[in-house]
């Protein structure tokens, strides 16, 4: 597959509404076209935002939830992203039989690439959804390989090294951060710092879509940002309150050029897999090399 080294990443920060379905798929699909018309080559939505995110009962979220094969939802987006010639990647309410999960759906121009699951639930998302369980899939796309983590996904460092010890050249991140406890005011949110760190020790980009607003009294932070593969920020962060695009154009080329960062040290063969498993001990499959 011819990858296309040098993309434009655009992030669609907006205020989904809870319950509030037909509307917030409406803004999501004028958001795609407005990054699409300014030469976005990947777009990112934020976590859960055909539906919203502070649910109430079980029969509101199984209500809100769909398949990913047979979604109104992912049916509208994958005509937007065929119209607009983009990739796509967006958190939604999944339902599978009669489980819930907080998934994220990677959609080209042909359709759908595949989903992700989110793994770590924050909260009282236990009271709606299973743990995912497809793991740390990576999907090949025409500019290369793709992650997904989702959220509190991020603050767990096992989740990234996975996706780059399978090879990923940018891990996609919708989320709906909400504000941390002590963060001091005059520092970098907490997952700012934590989407730089793992660009950084990983050697690969990072593209992080927020919401903004409050929901049935949750307050969300905004500070959506794109990081390069060295860790620093390329775009935002975002406003913390308002709606708001940002758009950078990488090189995620350089992500697997630049790995050395001197004569003597690359970060992922310097590992010592001679104390510590390869694969930190699952079945993910190395595509590093």
């Amino acid at each position: 597959m011819a990858h296309e080294a040098q993309i434009q990443i655009s992030c669609a920060q907006f205020e989904p509404r809870i319950g509030e379905k037909d509307r917030n798929v409406e803004t999501s699909l004028a958001l795609i076209a407005r990054a699409a018309a300014s030469g976005a080559d990947l777009i990112v939505l934020p976590e859960l935002c055909n539906s919203g995110y502070v649910l109430e009962s079980r029969e509101e979220a199984y209500a809100l939830a769909e398949e990913t094969a047979t979604g109104e939802t992912i049916a509208r987006w994958c005509e937007a992203a065929a119209k607009e010639n983009v990739t796509l990647v967006a958190g939604f309410l999944e339902r599978d039989g009669v489980k819930l999960y907080n998934s994220a759906v990677v959609i080209g121009p042909d359709g759908v690439i595949g989903a992700y699951r989110k793994t770590h639930l924050w909260d009282a998302e236990a009271l709606f959804f299973e743990r995912g369980d497809l793991g740390f899939p990576v999907f090949h796309t025409r500019f290369g390989r793709l992650g997904v983590l989702i959220c509190y996904d991020g603050w767990f460092p096992e989740a990234w090294r996975l996706l780059a010890l399978q090879g990923a050249d940018i891990v996609c991140v919708p989320t709906n951060w909400v504000p941390m406890e002590r963060q001091p005011p005059h520092l970098p949110a907490m997952a700012n710092i934590l989407c730089m760190g793992a660009a950084h020790s990983n050697s690969m980009v990072v593209a992080a879509c927020d919401r903004v607003g409050t929901e049935r009294g949750q307050p969300f932070i905004g500070q959506s940002v794109i990081v390069d593969h060295n860790g620093w920020p390329v775009a935002g962060p975002a406003s913390r309150d308002e709606p708001e695009m940002i758009s950078a154009k990488v090189d995620l080329s350089q992500s697997r050029r630049q790995r050395n960062w001197n004569a003597f040290n690359q970060v992922v063969r310097d590992r010592r897999t001679d104390l510590y498993g390869e694969m930190l001990g699952t079945e993910a499959r190395p595509n590093w090399y």
